[in-house]
């Protein structure tokens, strides 16, 4: 009996697809994160490596591409700032949807001029890839620029909105429609079709407010799974099946899971239009803040030295003034004298999924000493002091009390029920979702003003001083 003839680039491709599932594995838990990270990258260059032992038309494009594209991921991975991560996650995740439009335009021009076949399978996955790579792409770009403030972080809305984003679908859809039938028109309704699926991604963030943006970008990474998967089928190619389909899949559950820790429905999160000022509800402006007591960086080097308990709240805030390794030295100065520190991390806290877990990983925080908001919560109760760093809106009472309030029904982090609050901030602005923080008028509340890394700064030379 002759042997079966084995193909080494499906072998290839199914160590690839291996790597990536256990590297997602692995990025489950801060531990082993980077470990994963590896194990993942390792299967794209056997995926890469792959391919390019297939035959290739144009070495030379094939080269420029890699050189210019590992040039450009060198310099962002080494030069980007921590608080721009999110930005760069959204860019990113922007070229990938990008290209795969890319990929399936050339395919259907390729196939045009060639005179080859379009059958039902070829062009529908074409459409598919096409429209979902174009609403990924044009979506990420607004997300980029609402995370880098180029434009505003509040939801853009208009009347009628959901009534024109339904007429540019239906575009989408007829247009892919008249591409999948083969109409002598058809590379006309590619573009219409494609054009539309741009206008739609533009317009499907702009409703949607900076708050809500680690669950946007989580979806967007989800949609360009799905077109990474479907340009798989327009390519026959076995590796982008596989891993657009994981990254699809853990995408939407990634979205799904922040969802519930916000305790919103998806459809809440993309059509809500959450942060939004409107006429007679008094918006951003602030009524909170009229009992404010402000602290010095003495006062609080006291009460975290002779405190049992402290536990450590970071948000955005303590992204931006780049102060981990600062916090990371004051807990090590606390420790020294016998205090307890706990990190309490919100699912949602920062710009995007895991953002305070990467900052902390940053400056060697004990892994151990993060706690997710469902394990920490019980802790605060018996907490001397509570250190909250810029995390506004998933610190705010009025979630669990106030039912007229937009996050009413949201899981927060407990920070009211410890013995003393401090919360670091440069100014009593509210906070990403523009609203009101009842908790700085708590009497158990004091509010240490300015710069984080600065006053970080400051509490660790009291603390020494002590």
């Amino acid at each position: 009996m002759a042997g079966v003839a084995v193909n080494p680039v499906n072998v290839a491709y199914l160590i690839t697809g291996v790597l990536f599932i256990f590297g997602l594995r692995y990025l489950s838990s801060p531990k082993t994160a980077r470990l994963g990270n590896r194990i993942a990258a390792v299967g794209m260059l056997v995926a890469i490596v792959a391919v390019l032992t297939q035959s290739i038309v144009q070495w030379w494009i094939i080269g420029v591409g890699i050189i210019i594209g590992a040039v450009i991921g060198i310099y962002s991975g080494r030069v980007v700032k921590m608080t721009a991560m999110p930005q760069m996650v959204a860019l990113f995740n922007g070229a990938g949807g990008g290209a795969a439009s890319l990929v399936a335009a050339g395919e259907l021009y390729k196939r045009i001029n060639g005179n080859e076949a379009l059958t039902f399978d070829v062009t529908f996955t074409i459409m598919l890839t096409s429209a979902i790579g174009a609403l990924s792409f044009a979506g990420s770009i607004i997300a980029f620029l609402k995370l880098q403030e180029v434009m505003t972080g509040r939801p853009i809305t208009y009347p009628g909105q959901q009534i024109v984003n339904a007429v540019i679908l239906l575009l989408v859809l007829v247009g892919s429609g008249f591409v999948i039938a083969n109409s002598p028109n058809m590379l006309l309704w590619y573009w219409v079709a494609l054009c539309a699926a741009l206008v739609l991604g533009v317009l499907f963030v702009l409703p949607i407010g900076g708050a809500d943006m680690p669950v946007v970008v989580s979806l967007l990474n989800s949609f360009t799974g799905l077109a990474a998967a479907a340009t798989g089928f327009v390519l026959q190619n076995n590796v982008l099946i596989i891993s657009g389909a994981l990254v699809g899949a853990s995408g939407t559950l990634l979205t799904l899971l922040m969802g519930k820790a916000m305790n919103r429905s998806i459809t809440n999160v993309l059509f809500g239009a959450f942060g939004a000022i409107k006429e007679g509800s008094g918006g951003s402006s602030s009524t909170a803040g009229q009992n404010v007591r402000s602290v010095s960086a003495d006062d609080v080097a006291a009460l975290c030295a002779y405190a049992n308990q402290v536990i450590v709240v970071p948000g955005y805030g303590m992204a931006v003034a780049q102060a981990q390794h600062s916090v990371r030295e004051l807990a090590d100065q606390l420790e020294k004298r016998g205090v307890e520190v706990k990190y309490a991390i919100h699912p949602v806290a920062g710009r995007m999924p895991g953002h305070m877990n990467v900052l902390l990983a940053e400056a060697n925080v004990p892994y151990p000493a993060l706690y997710d908001m469902d394990d920490i919560n019980p802790e605060f109760e018996r907490t001397d002091v509570a250190l909250i760093i810029g995390a506004n809106d998933v610190t705010n009472p009025a979630a669990r009390s106030d039912k007229s309030s937009p996050i009413y029904g949201m899981p927060i982090l407990n920070v009211d029920k410890a013995n003393n609050i401090i919360v670091l901030k440069r100014s009593m602005k509210p906070g990403f979702a523009g609203i009101d923080n009842p908790l700085y008028d708590d009497p158990k509340t004091a509010m240490l003003f300015g710069d984080a890394k600065k006053s970080i700064d400051s509490v660790v030379t009291s603390v020494k001083a002590l």
